[in-house]
């Protein structure tokens, strides 16, 4: 394993690459507190799921055009009301053409309004779980939406998470390429040694910098590579 450099000094390699610390600053997504994450309901969680859920492989602009349609098919992602829905509505839902014909994602609605349904008797609500989750152990959320979610595996939970505001760096090509380049992993990304290796790394500049982990994710993203953000 390789020394690992200053966030300092990524953050300066960055800043001149974006012309400037106002340049790099305005592109930081920051993140919400704890207690605005546990105001979400759970159907505006679901939501938000399902539509990274198809996102994945999809063009963004062609699932949000069709969002609203969704809303109105999936009872606004009321997971109650998302699970009386019978196998044969589902299909049907798969196949109508107003919709994104995709039976495993349409699928995947069914199954995390199951999910969620189950963590809101276990946790209170998924918001209060998400919210109290820690972040210097991100990657264990990661794992528990992959383990007891429908294709929430890869970057899918983690945009999830990163689009409703919790704070969690992302995996992408350029901060892949980071942590290769610089040697900081043993092990391919999917594998639990890599991940821990990420976030003791993630852990240490945000202990140095005392930014979230959103920000460190960013700038290390502009520092390098093609600044696929």
């Amino acid at each position: 394993m390789s020394q690992l450099e200053s966030f300092s000094s990524i953050y300066a390699r960055a800043s001149e690459r974006k012309g400037g610390a106002k340049g790099l600053e305005a592109l930081l997504p920051g993140c919400l507190t704890s207690a605005e994450i546990r105001q979400y309901d759970d159907a505006e969680l679901l939501s938000a799921m399902s539509r990274q859920v198809f996102q994945s492989g999809f063009v963004w602009r062609v699932v949000d055009n069709k969002w609203p349609t969704y809303e109105q098919s999936f009872f606004h992602f009321v997971p109650e009301k998302v699970l009386m829905l019978s196998p044969e509505q589902i299909q049907a839902r798969a196949a109508d053409a107003t919709l994104i014909r995709h039976l495993k994602k349409t699928q995947a609605i069914y199954d995390n309004a199951l999910m969620i349904h189950d963590i809101a008797r276990e946790h209170g609500s998924l918001a209060k779980l998400i919210a109290d989750w820690p972040t210097e152990d991100i990657v264990g959320l990661w794992a528990l939406l992959k383990k007891r979610g429908a294709r929430l595996g890869g970057n899918t939970g983690p945009y999830f998470l990163r689009g409703i505001g919790k704070d969690t760096f992302l995996l992408t090509d350029d901060v892949q390429g980071y942590f290769k380049a610089h040697k900081l992993v043993d092990a391919g990304f999917s594998s639990q040694t890599a991940l821990k290796q990420v976030q003791a790394a993630f852990n240490q500049w945000q202990q140095e910098s005392g930014r979230c982990l959103a920000d460190i994710s960013r700038v290390l993203a502009c520092s390098v590579g093609d600044n696929r953000i």
